[in-house]
């Protein structure tokens, strides 16, 4: 058995401290129905009050809930304010990881442009470098992606994502959780993305169904409706007067 101390009358004083060398510091064990083992509550109204339950664990969980119940989840987060999250999850790699079905009875909200999906890069042919964020891809013999460098491709297969603003809400086959890894880039197939395009020898305007160019890696207005059949990449949402830049595209291959 620890150490088990409990006041807190005093200005800056805990109010239960356990501290245990080979079990645990403070353990409740509870057997009435409808009240917990372990309560912790905070009634501090002011909007940096401190939680009702604090985990921290040098090598383990910071927290761990295990139920054997078929009726009751293990952990549940239950916020009853209108705008109020009821679990929040930040982590450096993932902020959340589940290892089996995940059920949503409400709307699942991504904030992201597009959707994309992982494949890898012609690496022999070419290098990482040239397939940044904006670029327009084509498939090599191999079914792995190299910048386009013909007009009306149809080989395309979408724009590399991640230039400007935007952000995949959504990555299909993902193997690597950095998208450098091996080789892999994220390609926006739906959805809005930027894209590199050139507009030197006719201007792109809002509206305009978008192809592959002759320029590594851009797109173009479709102008030969015959030729782009197989081609098209999407459709412009901002216009581009003259030379090379950036144009929103909503993707769709056709």
């Amino acid at each position: 058995m620890g150490t088990i101390s409990g006041s807190g009358a005093g200005e800056g004083e805990m109010g239960v401290f356990g501290e245990s060398v080979l079990f645990e510091g403070v353990r409740g064990m509870g057997h009435a129905a409808n009240h917990g083992a372990v309560v912790g509550t905070n009634d501090n109204q002011s909007d940096d009050a401190g939680p009702g339950v604090f985990g921290l664990s040098e090598r383990g969980e910071g927290v761990r809930g295990v139920s054997t119940s078929p009726f009751h989840a293990a952990v549940v987060g239950t916020n009853d304010t209108a705008a109020g999250v009821g679990v929040f999850g930040k982590g450096g790699a993932l902020a959340g990881q589940f290892a089996g079905n995940v059920e949503v009875t409400g709307d699942l909200v991504l904030t992201g442009g597009d959707v994309a999906e992982q494949f890898d890069i012609a690496t022999q042919s070419v290098s990482t470098d040239e397939t940044g964020p904006g670029t327009v891809v084509v498939l090599d013999g191999d079914g792995a992606l190299t910048p386009c460098a013909r007009p009306y491709d149809t080989c395309v297969a979408g724009v590399v994502s991640r230039a400007g603003d935007r952000t995949p809400a959504l990555v299909l086959d993902r193997q690597a959780r950095n998208v450098d890894d091996a080789g892999r880039r994220d390609i926006a197939v739906v959805g809005k993305v930027w894209c590199q395009a050139d507009a030197a020898s006719r201007a792109i305007q809002v509206g305009d169904l978008l192809t592959t160019s002759s320029r590594p890696g851009h797109a173009m207005a479709a102008v030969d409706r015959e030729a782009a059949f197989g081609a098209v990449l999407g459709k412009a949402l901002t216009p581009l007067d003259s030379d090379t830049g950036l144009v929103l595209v909503l993707v769709g291959l056709t």
